[in-house]
Order: C-alpha cells, then sequence, then structure tokens
C-alpha cells in the first residue's frame, strides 16, 4: 500500500481552515483531527486530561504543551493506520518537536491569507441585539448602514468581532505560530497557499494533494467544491 499521509493545517483565525479542511476530508477521506474538537469533547467527558485542560481556559491562560500534546499524541495513536490531517496542532515549537518524535510529518499546508483579508471578514458581523438577527457587511448588509432593517434600531457588534480584538487575536496568532511555520520551513514541509478567497485558493490545494491521494469522492467533477 502507498505510505500514509501526514498532514498538518495551518492558518490564522478566519482564513478559511475550517472550509479547507471540510474539503479536504470529502475528497480525500482522511482523518481529521482538531485539537480544539478533542479538548471539548474531553472537557465534557471530565476526563483527567479534560479537567486540567478546563482549568487552565477558565483562567484564561494558554494550556500548556505538555498537556496538549499528551492529548494530542494519545489520539494519535488511535489513527495510526489512517491518513491524517491535524488541525490547531502543533501550536508551539515545542509541540512540533514533541510530534516529530512519534511521527514523521510529510507536508504542512500553510492558508497564507493577508490579516487586512481576514479583519475584513471577521469584522464584517453586526447584530440587533433585541432580535438576534445577524448582518455581514460582505453578504448580507443592512439597508441602511449600522441600522436593522426592520426596526430601524441600532445595529452592533460583538466584543469577539471588533476590530481591536480581531488584531489581538491576529497578533498572538503571529507571534505563536510564526516559529513553527519556520521550523517546517527549514525541513523543506511547508506548502504555503496565498490568496484572498477560499474557493481560488482551493483548487492549488486539491491539486497539491492529488499528487499524493487519490480523490474518493462519489462524483469526480472537473472543478472540485
Amino acid at each position: 500500500p502507498p505510505p500514509l499521509l501526514r498532514a498538518v493545517i495551518m492558518g490564522p483565525p478566519g482564513s478559511g481552515k475550517g472550509t479547507v479542511s471540510a474539503r479536504i476530508i470529502k475528497h480525500f477521506g482522511v482523518k481529521h483531527l482538531s485539537s480544539g474538537d478533542l479538548l471539548r469533547d474531553n472537557m465534557q467527558k471530565k476526563t483527567e486530561v479534560g479537567i486540567l485542560a478546563k482549568s487552565y481556559v477558565d483562567q484564561g491562560r494558554l494550556i500548556p504543551d505538555d498537556i496538549m500534546t499528551q492529548l494530542m499524541l494519545n489520539e494519535l495513536k488511535s489513527l495510526d493506520r489512517y491518513n491524517w490531517l491535524l488541525d490547531g496542532f502543533p501550536r508551539t515549537v515545542a509541540q512540533a518537536e514533541a510530534l516529530d518524535k512519534e511521527c514523521h510529518v510529510d507536508t504542512v499546508i500553510d492558508l497564507d491569507v493577508p490579516f487586512e483579508t481576514i479583519k475584513c471578514r471577521l469584522t464584517a458581523r453586526w447584530i440587533h441585539p433585541a432580535s438576534g438577527r445577524v448582518y455581514n457587511l460582505e453578504f448580507s448588509p443592512p439597508k441602511v448602514q449600522g441600522i436593522d432593517d426592520i426596526t430601524g434600531e441600532p445595529l452592533v457588534q460583538r466584543d469577539d468581532d471588533k476590530p481591536e480584538t480581531v488584531s489581538k487575536r491576529l497578533q498572538a496568532y503571529d507571534a505563536q505560530t510564526k516559529p513553527v511555520l519556520e521550523y517546517y520551513r527549514e525541513k523543506g514541509l511547508l506548502k504555503s497557499f496565498s490568496g484572498t478567497e477560499t474557493n481560488k485558493i482551493w483548487p492549488h490545494i486539491y491539486a497539491f494533494l492529488q499528487t499524493k491521494l487519490p480523490d474518493v469522492s462519489q462524483k469526480n467533477v472537473a472543478t472540485p467544491r
């Protein structure tokens, strides 16, 4: 059998990583392991590591490398017969080194989307608090800027969607993850895909992965979606 694919996907919040991961899973039948999903799952099930992780999350602190690594590597043991895609891990060089000791990563897919694009994307959401109506300045803007279509009341932004919060999140990603990208770049494993639109980046990622895996989705259409 062909060697198994060991892939990592990286990209800042709002870069389209979720969409791209879903398409990779659909077309190439890989197992997707997301650190966020795994953490939530362990917290819900109140596993030992879940309880430990929750104590950090509750204090608004980053979960230490060794806890994250233990969690992910433990889960990867059960996937050793599958092609897999890691998402949200490794976040630090220490995590990347720990992963390397356990298995050989083949490729790191980096979504290189300009921060300005992401900022526009993430700050485009405005809500009408009383009704919960959501507007998106790019896709479904209100008829009058800043005003609810139905009541004429002002729209507000959630704290998460405010430009200063988004900037902070992007800076944190940058500070934390740049060294990991460098680590993989030096090993010759980093494959960066640049662009401002997921649908335009995707065909390039698809073509790249096709050199490594067959497309297993039902309809192999000429333009993969």
